[in-house]
């Protein structure tokens, strides 16, 4: 029936380097993931912080004090992690990005497939 995957020195050195480039275009996937979590992770003390000035009105800040301020700390620290993940990811992705065209100049046959 199905037959089993050849070992890596019998794949050719096509196949070896088109599983090469596969492995860097799922890093690079996988690096785009990172920073949509980083950017999700960024809006949502925004949208509390939103919610919170949009009903001020409704509370007395002295009065809930002791929820505001360890409240704008998480904030601050989710602020910190979205733009940590959001910056780590747009590194790699730069650097997979230099593989890929690193690629492109070694092997011709790639480039119209990747352009």
């Amino acid at each position: 029936m199905n037959e089993p995957l050849p070992p890596a020195a019998d794949l050719g050195p096509d196949n070896l380097i088109f599983n090469e480039l596969q492995l860097v275009l799922s890093e690079k996937r996988t690096s785009l993931s990172t920073m949509r979590t980083g950017i999700a992770v960024f809006a949502l003390p925004l949208s509390v912080l939103s919610v919170l000035i949009a009903t001020s009105r409704y509370y007395e800040t002295t009065a809930v004090l002791h929820w505001l301020v360890p409240l704008l700390l998480l904030n601050g620290g989710l602020v910190v992690l979205g733009t940590y993940l959001i910056v780590a990811a747009i590194r790699r992705i730069r650097h997979y990005n230099q593989l890929i065209d690193e690629f492109k100049r070694r092997y011709t046959r790639l480039a119209h497939l990747l352009d």
